[in-house]
């Protein structure tokens, strides 16, 4: 069992970032920045997926460190029990036509082993297409957040996803410069991974 690294946040007071970087710091620096009068909204966003990240800034900042999430662990625990415990099989329901329970069934291993061949091979042949898709949902999350109220908003939405780049950086231009920074950031990052999905 390996620990994944530290997620990779970034902050806001308003439009003005404060921090980014591990979750540890980035909690550390909204602690003082609240403490220190922030003068809009402190938002705190995901890096990666660009959802927001909800933190109880209270207390010391001993107090804060103590409440942030424990590190992802690339495995789930083992529970004992019946099935597969240290493969780390979950249980869960799964709806499908009669047709498809007579297809997995007559699969050699059965419904389970194929379903799980299935979404493995899904995973493996669909990364690019993913990533891509993912990217492209942070972007549209971080602008629906922070650039709503900003002029150009929808214009910008529509160039993003055309994949207009001149044209969003131009509508992009008078933004606050840490939020058109940030999200010209993302926008590439989308941009790169649905050269690479196609």
């Amino acid at each position: 069992m390996s620990i994944i690294e530290p997620v990779s946040c970034i902050a806001f007071d308003g439009h003005r970032r404060i921090a980014a970087g591990p979750l540890a710091d980035v909690a550390l620096a909204a602690k003082q920045a609240l403490d220190g009068g922030a003068q809009g909204r402190l938002l705190i966003f995901d890096d990666l997926s660009s959802r927001p990240v909800e933190l109880d800034l209270r207390g010391s900042p001993a107090d804060v460190l103590a409440r942030l999430p424990p590190p992802a662990v690339d495995e789930e625990p083992v529970q004992r029990g019946p099935g597969r415990p240290k493969l780390g099989v979950v249980a869960r329901e799964v709806t499908l036509l009669p047709r498809h329970w007579d297809w997995l069934a007559s699969q050699p291993g059965g419904a389970s082993a194929t379903l799980r061949r299935l979404v493995e091979e899904a995973r493996r042949s669909h990364r690019e297409r993913d990533a891509a898709r993912l990217a492209g949902e942070a972007v549209d999350r971080f602008m629906h957040a922070m650039t709503g109220d900003l002029p150009h908003h929808e214009e910008a939405s529509r160039a993003f996803w055309r994949k207009e780049s001149e044209r969003f950086t131009q509508l992009t231009d008078a933004w606050p410069a840490d939020v058109r920074e940030h999200v010209r950031r993302l926008a590439t990052r989308a941009w790169q991974a649905a050269v690479a999905g196609d």
